[in-house]
């Protein structure tokens, strides 16, 4: 029998933090690769929305964390989060936002035939903003999009962060100049044409890691398009908020994903 993407192959209970919330790690199917991701589900059989938790980092840098993962499904959503191809046990390698796009879009599909799920939201950190708004343009009936430090723009990230050039270049075959084309494929600013979803954009100003700059071309793109989009902006935070600012803004954005549903 042939498996369809964002088939679920395995499912195994993994301890919750919150008696309410239950944890699973889940293998599932994306392009014939068996994927892992980390799945809460608020207990009991109620209908939620379902949120697709897209992470930043690459390998073990900014793994996906339970506890992150419970806190939004406390808001009343039932999160599913990729680990993404060639990390904690699953197949193949990372790209960074190339062909690992196909692992939140099988999430995403994932979500969608979840029997308790509603409509599907798409969240992504950092380098999570790039594949949060791939997976939209691929998915025109998301209900809704937030990217958070988000990166858009793969020709900026390549220029401002001199200690993930290796990497990139690793990971993508070469520098921009090089190879225009694999960036401008890992940049979705170029097909924003074909995105429904209406958007919150959040940025910490003094954010480092990934500059604000990477918000403010997102926005104005999609305002060229007169597409729908929010801006939060906070002058004074860098790409990490303090935790009483992280857990307002998560009640926060909750509530305007509901809004959007």
């Amino acid at each position: 029998m042939e498996l369809k993407n964002g088939q679920i192959i395995n499912k195994q209970r993994f301890p919750s933090p919150n008696p309410a919330i239950e944890l699973s790690v889940v293998t599932y199917h994306a392009n014939g690769l068996h994927i892992k991701g980390l799945l809460a589900e608020p207990k009991g059989e109620g209908l939620y929305d379902g949120f697709l938790y897209l992470r930043g980092g690459i390998k073990n840098v900014g793994k996906v964390r339970p506890s992150r993962i419970v806190q939004f499904a406390c808001e009343g959503f039932i999160v599913f989060a990729p680990f993404y191809r060639g990390n904690q046990g699953g197949d193949g390698n990372e790209d960074f936002a190339g062909e690992d796009r196909q692992d939140a879009f099988a999430a995403f599909t994932l979500l969608q035939n979840h029997a308790r799920v509603k409509s599907v939201h798409i969240f992504g950190f950092s380098r999570g903003g790039v594949m949060a708004l791939l997976t939209a343009i691929e998915f025109p009936e998301a209900a809704s999009i937030v990217t958070w430090g988000g990166v858009s723009d793969m020709f900026l990230t390549y220029v401002e962060r001199k200690d993930l050039r290796r990497m990139m270049k690793r990971v993508i075959g070469g520098t921009p100049t090089k190879f225009p084309d694999r960036y401008k494929y890992r940049t979705p600013l170029f097909q924003l044409e074909q995105l429904q979803a209406p958007v919150l954009i959040i940025h910490g100003e003094q954010d480092h890691n990934v500059s604000v700059e990477h918000s403010y071309r997102l926005e104005k793109r999609l305002k060229a398009l007169k597409k729908e989009v929010d801006s939060w902006y906070f002058p004074e935070y860098t790409h990490y908020f303090p935790p009483a600012v992280n857990r307002k803004t998560v009640e926060d954005l909750s509530a305007w994903m509901k809004s959007h549903g």
